[in-house]
């Protein structure tokens, strides 16, 4: 599928640290689109990934998906049925627990910046987020594999990191 295709609201969805951040910002800067990093909405700027009150988030995100363009990413699933009604195109990012595993590791380890990250902090290895990803994080990767079936926008499903790189150059999107 050409990226076009999916139009000019697009949702980027998978597991944690799967690589939704990147991707989003280097689609958003491909289309000339802005690019909405759900966990920066979601938890405070400076902490160390304290969230919001609900009420606050969730008006945030509404606000976001108002407007006329975007490419966002991240799950929150209790915003995903009036996410999904603005969206013209989703993106699903089906790696495997390891993968993301991996990713998490280097992104806290070696990864001084990059896209979705809180502005003012640097990650730092968790034990509750290994957890997540290695426990929660498969089952919610079922789930989204099963409701991505059932999405009646233009979608793509990236079922590996060989998929996600080769989408990378057959959109010609720079990291």
């Amino acid at each position: 599928m050409q990226l076009a295709e999916l139009g000019r609201r697009i949702c980027v969805l998978g597991p944690s640290n799967s690589g939704k951040s990147t991707l989003a910002a280097a689609i958003a800067a491909k289309l000339g689109l802005p690019a909405v990093h759900l966990d920066q909405l979601y938890h405070l700027p400076g902490t160390d990934w304290q969230p919001r009150p609900t009420a606050a988030f969730v008006a945030l995100h509404d606000a976001a998906i108002a407007e006329e363009s975007w490419v966002m990413d991240g799950n929150y699933t209790k915003c995903l049925p009036q996410r999904l009604r603005r969206a013209t195109g989703v993106i699903l990012l089906d790696i495997s627990m390891p993968a993301s595993l991996l990713r998490y590791f280097r992104r806290t380890l070696f990864e001084r910046q990059r896209p979705g990250a809180l502005e003012g902090r640097q990650d730092s290895l968790k034990w509750l987020m290994i957890r997540h990803i290695a426990v929660v994080a498969p089952k919610n990767r079922r789930r989204h594999a099963g409701m991505f079936d059932e999405i009646g926008l233009p979608k793509v499903r990236l079922a590996s990191i060989g998929a996600i790189n080769r989408a990378y150059r057959a959109w010609n999107l720079e990291r």
